[in-house]
C-alpha cells in the first residue's frame, strides 16, 4: 500500500461528490476495488464515478449481468459486480481478464470472490456502515492510484 486516506460520508449527496471527485484523476488502464457489506454504497460510488466521466443514464448495479459496459470517445468503463461468484475459477470461465487493458477502467465490486486472481488494483475502497451515514477507506497500490488519492484531499 502507498497511501491511505479515510472519510466520513454523511448521505448519499457526498458519496456521489467523492466519486466525482476521484474521476477526475483516473486514466484508462486503472483498476478500482470497491468492498463492503450490501448497501454500504458500492453502486453509488460508481455512479458518482460515472457522473464525473459525464454519465447521465441511469446506472444500475451489475449484480446479475455482472458487468455492466459504458463507452466514452476514447475508453470503456466496465462495472462487474462479483457477489455471485462462487469461488475463483468462475472468474478464468467468465472471459472477463480481456476487459482489464490500457483503454479501459475496471470498477469491480465484490473483489474477494474473485480470490487472488485479480491483478493488484490502483485504488481499493472500502466502505462500512456508520450511525449515520457511511465510513470510507481509500488504500492506493499503484503510484496511478497514489497519485490519484492524494490530488483529492
Amino acid at each position: 500500500m502507498i497511501f491511505d486516506s479515510k472519510y466520513d460520508l454523511k448521505d448519499e449527496s457526498e458519496t456521489l461528490l467523492l466519486g466525482k471527485k476521484i474521476a477526475s484523476h483516473l486514466h484508462p488502464g486503472m483498476m478500482i476495488y470497491l468492498k463492503g457489506d450490501l448497501g454500504t454504497g458500492k453502486t453509488t460510488l460508481v455512479r458518482g464515478l460515472l457522473r464525473g466521466f459525464g454519465y447521465q443514464d441511469k446506472v444500475k448495479s451489475p449484480t446479475y449481468t455482472l458487468v455492466e459496459p459504458y463507452s466514452f470517445n476514447t475508453f470503456m468503463i466496465y462495472h462487474f459486480d462479483l457477489y455471485r461468484f462462487k469461488n475463483e475459477s468462475e472468474w478464468d470461465d467468465s472471459g472477463f481478464r480481456e476487459y482489464f487493458n490500457k483503454n479501459s477502467i475496471c470498477f469491480v465490486e465484490w473483489p474477494e470472490k474473485a480470490g487472488d486472481v485479480l491483478p493488484k488494483p490502483d485504488i481499493a475502497i472500502e466502505l462500512s456502515h456508520q450511525n449515520i451515514g457511511r465510513y470510507i477507506d481509500l488504500k492506493s497500490y499503484t503510484p496511478q492510484g497514489a497519485a490519484c488519492l492524494k490530488a483529492i484531499i
